[in-house]
């Protein structure tokens, strides 16, 4: 009898929302359920203010969700015994942050940043915490020279590889990489990526990889997740799903990836979206694509689309399929 293998993170109905007065309510994120297995790379892709980060956020606990449960290892994160607990999930779950400078206190030196975590879960001696300094900053492609320097003395790309070497400080299980390459420049994102997939090899690394850059999450990812307006709209494997796009949104969005060949390009059609995104602010209980979609009813102006299978990993959340 093969026995199902269990899901490192499970995401069960999450939703935060944000109360901005007593009649307005931003709906960051609603209803969002998908799990991550140990050892894979999970692609969390949308447009900016679709509530990625959000998700992201709550999954380390840097946010508390208004509704929905967050498991690991079956477990659920939000419902801790004790500190002691939750030190043990703060250990085990880090977040790579998309902008490596503010993300970084400017006071403290790169062996102060990397080595905060490790004093805080380990007994350790000065001489074998600058050894494993070391090691973290050599993993990255840095050296021992930048220990006893400041964020601001770096480069753009250096900085986050500061703030990767931080995340792998405590020996985690799962990163949640928060558009780790967008505020690096092309030619460095390269490095960040390839760096990024030998860590994981090396290290057993569970990742959610948070980005909009359509061709990036293709490169890193195992599966990919779309969300619109806080809610997803297509879920599958990466190879299926650029492969077989189902929902119009995801579409458009595999449409405006650029093309490296002239030829390709040329009898590429690109899918214009007309219409604004609508607020996430008291939004209506309708398909929130609606608005923007060329295909829309009615019906998906009256009620939510569930999200259905379409085979294996496969889901879609449309009215029109």
């Amino acid at each position: 009898m093969t026995v199902e293998k269990q899901p490192l993170i499970q995401v069960q109905n999450l939703s935060k929302y944000f109360q901005l007065n007593k009649k307005e309510t931003l709906k960051a994120v609603e209803d969002v359920s998908f799990d991550i297995y140990e050892g894979e790379t999970v692609g969390l892709v949308g447009e900016s203010g679709c509530g990625k980060s959000t998700t992201g956020r709550c999954l380390v606990k840097l946010y508390e969700p208004t509704k929905g449960t967050v498991l690991y290892n079956g477990k659920d994160i939000f419902d801790v015994k004790s500190n002691e607990q939750n030190l043990e999930y703060c250990k085990n779950t880090q977040m790579i942050f998309q902008n490596p400078y503010s993300s970084l206190n400017p006071r403290m030196t790169v062996k102060d940043i990397v080595g905060e975590g490790i004093k805080l879960h380990e007994k350790i001696s000065d001489k074998e915490l600058d050894v494993k300094i070391e090691s973290l900053l050599k993993a990255v492609g840095l050296n021992r020279d930048h220990m006893s320097r400041f964020p601001h003395e770096f480069s753009g790309g250096q900085r986050q590889r500061i703030g990767i070497a931080r995340a792998l400080s405590v020996n985690p299980k799962f990163i949640v990489c928060d558009e780790p390459i967008s505020a690096l420049d092309v030619s460095i994102q390269a490095q960040v990526l390839n760096m990024l997939k030998k860590l994981q090899k090396d290290r057993g690394l569970t990742f959610l990889f948070i980005a909009h850059d359509l061709s990036v999450v293709k490169y890193i990812s195992d599966k990919v997740i779309v969300m619109y307006l806080g809610m997803i709209v297509e879920q599958a494997d990466a190879v299926e799903l650029y492969k077989n796009p189902i929902h119009p949104y995801t579409k458009a969005l595999l449409s405006a990836i650029p093309e490296a060949d002239p030829n390709i390009a040329k009898n590429k059609q690109r899918i214009m979206l007309n219409g604004e995104i609508p607020s996430p602010i008291n939004p209506q209980e309708c398909c929130r694509f609606a608005e923007r979609c060329p295909n829309a009813k009615s019906i998906c102006r009256e009620s939510i689309p569930p999200l259905k299978s379409y085979g294996n990993f496969h889901k879609v959340a449309c009215h029109m399929i």
